[in-house]
């Protein structure tokens, strides 16, 4: 059974969290990767921007402020507003750290293919950043790489 790292992607382009969000989004309509990983100076992998990060789900698309009451003057929001902000921080993110999913599931460089799919498939990903044994990117994995390596065995 071959590793993650005969199936990886070695070149993968990378961002960083002080990158602007607009850099990420042009990255990723360039390469058509759908995934870029965030790495900080000693290309440790902190982050992941994927394109479902820059897609807002169509009940956040017109980001609905929480249910309030207004009660003498005053606005009293019912319920969290901690999710109506995430969503504001994503819509209008500048920085790549306010668009990223930080602490990414990866794949090690020495985990099978076939662990590598079921991390895919348990998490829902399309993508996988693989890092070596200090934590530091060393590729990319897609669904489709995994999925290949396990039916060639």
């Amino acid at each position: 059974m071959k590793t993650a790292a005969e199936i990886m992607d070695r070149d993968v382009p990378t961002v960083t969290v002080d990158d602007e969000a607009s850099d990420a989004i042009k990255l990723l309509a360039k390469t058509d990767l759908g995934a870029v990983p965030v790495v900080d100076d000693e290309r440790k992998v902190v982050g992941i921007v994927s394109e479902s990060d820059l897609v807002l789900a169509d009940e956040e698309s017109d980001l609905h402020l929480p249910h309030y009451l207004n009660i003498m003057g005053g606005i009293v929001f019912i319920g969290s507003m901690k999710g109506f902000e995430k969503r504001l921080e994503k819509a209008f993110a500048t920085k790549v750290s306010e668009l990223m999913s930080a602490d990414p599931i990866v794949a090690r460089t020495y985990e099978s293919a076939d662990r590598v799919a079921k991390k895919i498939a348990d998490h829902h990903h399309n993508h996988l950043p693989v890092v070596d044994e200090d934590g530091r990117l060393a590729g990319m994995v897609t669904r489709a790489d995994a999925l290949a390596a396990v039916v060639d065995g």
